[in-house]
C-alpha cells in the first residue's frame, strides 16, 4: 500500500466532518469578533450574564444609600402627583436640617411651573381689575415670596449637595435647563469618542437647576431584549460631555469630585475610552466604563437592596431618630401609576431608582464589572483553538471518552467565567465559545452515529430493547458473529411472577396500579440487565428472561441465580417504598431452569420478538408456578443446580410437572436467615421421609417447624407423612410429587 492511500482514506472518512466544524468555528468566531451579529448568540449571551448576576449578588442591604420613595402611601396621605414645590422644599429642608443626610438626588425632573399656590391668578388680577389697588399690591408684596412655591423650594435646594434629575432625547426641540458639562469632547484628545449621542433634552426649570447647580441624566441603555444591564455614566451632548445622576451624586458626595477619562492604551492615540478617574479626597477612584461609556449595573439582589424610606412617613418625622444622617439619599417612585419600572436580570419589575442606587454603592465599593478590552480577543482565541482540538485531536470513535473531554472542557470553560466574573470583576461573553464546543461535539457525535456506527446503531434496534446496552457495545465490535436467525443452544431461561397479582390489583387504582407495576417491572429489569441477562417479555405482572444469547455466556446459569437472588434483595427494598405510600406489598415467584432451547427471531411479518422455546422453556415456568405450591420464592431446576456447584441449594422435592414424563428434582438456594445446621437437619429428615421412616423424619421437621414457623415446606411434609402413615406403599415407591397445573 502507498503512503498516500492512507491519506486519502482519513480524508474520505473525516474530510466531511473537518469541513463542517471548521465551518462551525469560523461562523462563530465572527460573530466573536463582532464582524456581524447572531440574535440567538445575543440572547444566549445576555441569559449567561443575567446567571451570573443572580449568582453572585451579595443579596445584602446597602445602608449607606436611603430611597426616599413616592409610595402608594404618600399618594393617598399627600395627594396625587406631582405635589406643590413648597412640599418639595418642606422636604428638602428636613432631610438636610433634621435628618442630615449628606447628599440628595432626584431621580425625576422638574419641568413645568408649578401654578398650584394661585400666584399666577393673584398677578393677573394685579394687573388688571386690582391695578389701582394700592392695599391690594402691597398685601400681593408681602404674599409673594410665600406663594412663589418655585422659588421656595429653589432656595431651600440652594447651598446644599442637591443633584436633580433630567434626561436626553433626540426630539426636535430641549426643554428647560442642564448644567454645564462635565468635561469637554477635547478632553479625549485623539482618541475615538464613541460615546452615545443625543438631539435635544428635557431639564430642570432654569431657577431651580440654577440654585441646585448640579444635575445628572437618568437614561439607561434598554438591551435588545428590554433589559437593563448597563447606564451609561457619560454621554456626549453638543461640544460637551455630561454625567448620569448615580456619577453626579457619587461626585457631590466628595465635593464635586473633578472627572477626567481613562483610556486602554494612553499612548495609543486609537484606544477607546475605558474608565473615568476620579480625584476624590480618598484618592483617584476608577470607574470602568465600556468604550461607549456605560458601566454596567452591580446588581445587589432583588427589590428592596436599600431601605426604603415612605416620604409621607420622612415629613411625618414617623422614621427612626438618626435613621438617614449621613446616608445618600435618592428620591423616586415604586408606585405603579408613576411609570418607573424597568426590566433587569434580577427582576422583570423594578425601580428605576434603586438601578441608580445600586451604581452609587458599586462605585462606592468599587464592584463594579466590565468587560476588559481583550475579551474578544479572548474568546475568539480560545474558540480557535478548542475547536481545532475538537476537530482534529478529540477521540470521536470513543464516544465516552470523547464526551469526558467535552464535558471537562466545557466545565472547564464555565469554571474560568465564573472565576473571572467572581473574583477579577472581568464580564467576558463566552457564548460563541461555549456555543462552539456544544455544536462540534454534536457534530461529530452524530456524524459517528449516522456515518461511522451502522453496525452499533443495527444491534441496538435488534436487541437494545432485550439486552443491556454494554452486551450491545460488545456485540457491535464483532457484527459478523451474531444474527437473530434461530439456533439451537444450551441456555438458562427465568420466569417471575407477582403471587397474588390479581387480589391486588383489585385494592388499587387504575392510576396507582399503573404506577406500581412501572416501578415493580423496571426495578427487576434493571436486576436482570445487570446480570448479563436478555429480557424476553412481560406477560402482564410477569417476567421471562434468559442467558447465554445473543451473547455466548458460559457461566449463564450462575448469572442466571445471581439475578434472581438480587431480585429478592431488589423486591425488599421495593416494598420498603410501597409500605410508606399505604400500597400492599409484594411477594415474587422465580423459577429458573437450564437446558438446550432453539433461540431467534420468531413470529409472523406483523410481529416478531426474539425470544426462546423449547422444553426446558415449559419447565421452567412450571417451576414458577411450584413456588406457590411450597411457599418459596426461587425454585431451581436439577441442570441448573449442577452448573452451579458452588452455590448453596437445599433440595426440595422430585416433580412431575405438567406435560413432562420424567422426573426432575427441584431445589431452592440457600434461604436468607437459615443457618446451615438447619440446612443439614432439613437434608437429614428428607432422607429419612424417601426412607419412609415417618418418625425420624417427622422430629426433624417439627424441630425445623418451630425454629422456622414461616417455612411451609417443613409443614408440607408432615402433612405429607400423616397422610402416608398406615399407607400400603408400593416397593418401587419413587417419591416423586405429580403437579397436573402450573
Amino acid at each position: 500500500m502507498s503512503t498516500r492511500e492512507p491519506l486519502a482514506f482519513v480524508l474520505r472518512r473525516s474530510g466531511a466532518r473537518w469541513a463542517l466544524g471548521l465551518a462551525i468555528v469560523v461562523a462563530l468566531a465572527g460573530h466573536a469578533l463582532s464582524r456581524y451579529d447572531i440574535r440567538f448568540i445575543d440572547s444566549l449571551s445576555a441569559m449567561l450574564y443575567d446567571a451570573k448576576v443572580r449568582l453572585f449578588m451579595p443579596r445584602t442591604t446597602d445602608a449607606r444609600i436611603a430611597i426616599l420613595d413616592i409610595d402608594e402611601k404618600s399618594l393617598a396621605e399627600l395627594g396625587r402627583w406631582p405635589w406643590d414645590r413648597a412640599r418639595m422644599a418642606t422636604l428638602v429642608d428636613t432631610l438636610f436640617a433634621r435628618e442630615h443626610i449628606a447628599v440628595l438626588g432626584f431621580d425625576m425632573v422638574f419641568a413645568e411651573p408649578d401654578a398650584s399656590s394661585g400666584l399666577a391668578v393673584l398677578d393677573e388680577l394685579a394687573r388688571g381689575a386690582l391695578a389701582d389697588n394700592a392695599a391690594y399690591r402691597q398685601a400681593l408684596d408681602r404674599l409673594a415670596p410665600r406663594l412663589d412655591y418655585d422659588q421656595r423650594f429653589a432656595d431651600a435646594l440652594a447651598g446644599h449637595p442637591v443633584v436633580l434629575g433630567f434626561y436626553f432625547s433626540n426630539q426636535d426641540a430641549s426643554s428647560g435647563a442642564i448644567p454645564s458639562p462635565l468635561m469637554s469632547e477635547r478632553a479625549f484628545g485623539t482618541h475615538p469618542l464613541t460615546l452615545f449621542d443625543w438631539t435635544s433634552y428635557g431639564g430642570n426649570l432654569p431657577a431651580l437647576q440654577h440654585a441646585a447647580r448640579r444635575a445628572g441624566y437618568f437614561n439607561p441603555v434598554i438591551d435588545f431584549d428590554g433589559s437593563v444591564r448597563r447606564v451609561p455614566l457619560v454621554t456626549a451632548f453638543r461640544d460637551g460631555v455630561y454625567g448620569a445622576l448615580s456619577l453626579e451624586v457619587f461626585r457631590a458626595l466628595f465635593g464635586d469630585a473633578s472627572v477626567r477619562p481613562v483610556f486602554d492604551d494612553p499612548a495609543n492615540p486609537a484606544s477607546p475610552l475605558a474608565g473615568l478617574a476620579l480625584a476624590t479626597p480618598r484618592g483617584t477612584r476608577v470607574i470602568p466604563v465600556d468604550e461607549n461609556g456605560a458601566a454596567l449595573v452591580p446588581y445587589r439582589g432583588a427589590t428592596g437592596s436599600f431601605p426604603y424610606y415612605s416620604i409621607a412617613d420622612v415629613l411625618a418625622g414617623r422614621i427612626p431618630a438618626g435613621a438617614l444622617a449621613g446616608k445618600i439619599a435618592l428620591v423616586g417612585t415604586t408606585a405603579p401609576g408613576l411609570m418607573d419600572q424597568r426590566t433587569t436580570p434580577v427582576g422583570e419589575v423594578y425601580p428605576g431608582v434603586e438601578v441608580n442606587a445600586n451604581l452609587i454603592g458599586g462605585m462606592l465599593d468599587g464592584t463594579i464589572r466590565f468587560e476588559p478590552p481583550f475579551a474578544a480577543a479572548l474568546q475568539t482565541s480560545m474558540l480557535v483553538l478548542a475547536g481545532l482540538a475538537m476537530i482534529f485531536l478529540w477521540p470521536w470513535r470513543i464516544p465516552a471518552r470523547a464526551t469526558l473531554f467535552s464535558a471537562l472542557l466545557f466545565a472547564a470553560i464555565v469554571a474560568a467565567d465564573l472565576f473571572a466574573f467572581a473574583r477579577l470583576g472581568w464580564s467576558i461573553p463566552v457564548a460563541s465559545l461555549l456555543l462552539a464546543v456544544l455544536a462540534l461535539y454534536v457534530l461529530n457525535m452524530s456524524y459517528g452515529y449516522f456515518v461511522e456506527a451502522r453496525a452499533k446503531r443495527y444491534f441496538a434496534a435488534l436487541f437494545g430493547q432485550y439486552v443491556p446496552p454494554e452486551l450491545v457495545e460488545e456485540m457491535s465490535r464483532h457484527p459478523e458473529d451474531y444474527s437473530m436467525a434461530g439456533r439451537r443452544a444450551e441456555l438458562t431461561v427465568l420466569f417471575c411472577d407477582v403471587l397474588g397479582f390479581t387480589a391486588i390489583a383489585e385494592t388499587l387504582e387504575p392510576e396507582a396500579l399503573a404506577q406500581l407495576m412501572n416501578e415493580y417491572l423496571g426495578t427487576m429489569t434493571e436486576v436482570i440487565r445487570a446480570h448479563r441477562g436478555t429480557l424476553d417479555k412481560y406477560m402482564g405482572d410477569a417476567i421471562m428472561g434468559f442467558w447465554g444469547a445473543p451473547v455466548d455466556d458460559p457461566d449463564h446459569a450462575r448469572h442466571a441465580v445471581a439475578a434472581a437472588l438480587g431480585m429478592r434483595t431488589a423486591l425488599v427494598e421495593l416494598n420498603r417504598t410501597l409500605t410508606k405510600r399505604g400500597w400492599p406489598t409484594l411477594w415474587i415467584g422465580i423459577g429458573i431452569n437450564t437446558g438446550p432451547m432453539t433461540v431467534g427471531d420468531m413470529g409472523s411479518s406483523v410481529r416478531k420478538a426474539y425470544t426462546v422455546m423449547g422444553d426446558a422453556v415449559n419447565v421452567a415456568a412450571r417451576l414458577e408456578g411450584l413456588t406457590r405450591r411450597f411457599d418459596i420464592d426461587i425454585i431451581v431446576g436439577e441442570a441448573t443446580r449442577e452448573r452451579v456447584p458452588d452455590v448453596v441449594f437445599r433440595e426440595i422435592d422430585r416433580v412431575r410437572v405438567k406435560g413432562r414424563v420424567a422426573p426432575i428434582a427441584v431445589y431452592e438456594p440457600q434461604p436468607p436467615h437459615e443457618h446451615a445446621d438447619a440446612l443439614a437437619r432439613w437434608h437429614a429428615a428428607l432422607s429419612h421421609y424417601r426412607a419412609r421412616e415417618w418418625n425420624e423424619a417427622e422430629t426433624l421437621l417439627a424441630t425445623l417447624a418451630a425454629q422456622y414457623p414461616e417455612r411451609q415446606v417443613y409443614a408440607i411434609y408432615r402433612k405429607r407423612i400423616d397422610a402416608l402413615r398406615g399407607v400400603a406403599l408400593p416397593e418401587d415407591w419413587d417419591c416423586v410429587s405429580a403437579f397436573d397445573t402450573k
